[in-house]
């Protein structure tokens, strides 16, 4: 077998034992059987909220469990293909077979990382939020970027994104904009995106052409379901009420049925203006506040709350995460893990997953670090 071959084989092998591990094989086998006796059980519905929860696990165990499964059936399919096709020396056939070996190993990487999202709600939908910092057009014309950058990602991955909230730039761009993300493990990929954004580039806004550095932030956090008790007191609640922004002419929006919930106790601020429904508006607000207040105890619970609280409450120079360099070299670099990537182009274009993957395995590592470390 060529050499190739054998790097690719040895690789996925690490990687499922690594998968294999992080699941604790033997007893992932056990709950999944467990959890296929229970959804036999005529009774299983009485009880719709509990039957839901588990149905959930249940689905998420089999993929992962049968995911392991199916990668390595396909590699041995694959690995004797390529043997056959050495034997009677059909070059076609063992190029088709190391493209697909590839393409596994891809998989196999991708499944490694995911097994690292195991925290209370990374199986969660997900909302997003991109804000504009200082630097008028400039600043804002970057937030839209980056709202583009990360619908392009989401719709990559089969995510289902809706827009819930935008403000509109004077000129160009945004102030700000929230996204919701849904789909499998939608937070726990996009948390390792939150904090600020630099971009440094010629600007398209200066006659002069001179370069400029602008800043945005991004938030992201999950969305709960009704499973999750989040108590708000309605007096420390401000409602206001606005004309949902939009292009103008017959479709704009000529009632105040966007709305904007702060809650004053944290200064936390939502928007939603996708329904024409005042009523409807309020009460996904509402969800998105709850989400918010949820994610806020969560990053009490993290190691990393201070970090990432300081990294919102400045977008400026000595908080960004990542910096986007279009000129004069061309260089997206993350901050955090020094992941570096030459075509920016790419990046911007939703090629994401190498930052979230090293972010992810980073945070992953501290966490369990500071675990062992306060458990000595």
């Amino acid at each position: 077998m060529s050499a190739e071959a054998e790097a690719l084989n040895e690789q996925i092998k690490q990687s499922v034992a690594l998968l294999r591990r992080h699941l604790d094989w033997d007893v992932a086998l056990g709950r999944l059987a467990e959890l296929n006796n229970r959804a036999e059980d005529p009774d299983l519905w009485q009880d719709a909220e509990a039957a839901q929860k588990m149905m959930r696990e249940r689905t998420l165990l089999a993929n992962q469990v049968e995911g392991v499964q199916r990668l390595e059936t396909d590699v041995r399919d694959t690995l004797e293909l390529i043997e056959l096709a050495e034997m009677e020396s059909d070059e076609g056939v063992v190029a088709d077979g190391l493209a697909l070996l590839r393409a596994l190993a891809d998989d196999a990487k991708r499944r490694e990382t995911e097994s690292l999202l195991s925290g209370e709600a990374d199986g969660n939908d997900c909302y997003l939020e991109v804000n504009a910092g200082a630097g008028g057009t400039e600043a804002q014309d970057w937030a839209e970027m980056l709202l583009r950058m990360y619908t392009r990602w989401s719709e990559a991955h089969g995510y289902k994104v809706t827009l819930m909230e935008t403000s509109e730039g004077e000129q160009a761009g945004i102030k700000s904009a929230t996204l919701q993300v849904s789909g499998p493990n939608a937070y726990g990929w996009l948390k390792t995106e939150a904090g600020v954004h630099r971009l440094v580039r010629i600007s398209p806004f200066d006659a002069a052409a001179r370069r400029q550095t602008s800043f945005a932030s991004v938030w992201v956090y999950p969305v709960v379901d009704d499973s999750i008790e989040i108590e708000i007191n309605e007096a420390d609640l401000k409602v206001d009420t606005f004309r949902a922004s939009g292009a103008g002419g017959q479709h704009v929006n000529k009632t105040e049925s966007a709305i904007r919930i702060t809650h004053v106790p944290s200064g936390i601020i939502v928007a939603c203006q996708t329904d024409r429904s005042q009523h409807r508006n309020r009460a996904t607000a509402m969800q998105m506040l709850k989400a918010r207040l949820y994610e806020a105890e969560l990053q009490k619970r993290e190691a990393a709350a201070a970090q990432t609280e300081a990294a919102k409450t400045d977008i400026g120079w000595g908080h960004q995460i990542r910096s986007y360099v279009l000129a004069p070299y061309q260089l997206v670099k993350d901050l955090r893990t020094n992941v570096e990537k030459g075509n920016p182009d790419a990046v911007l274009d939703g090629a994401l997953d190498d930052f979230m993957a090293a972010a992810l395995a980073a945070r992953v590592g501290a966490t369990r670090s500071e675990a062992s470390a306060s458990a000595q």
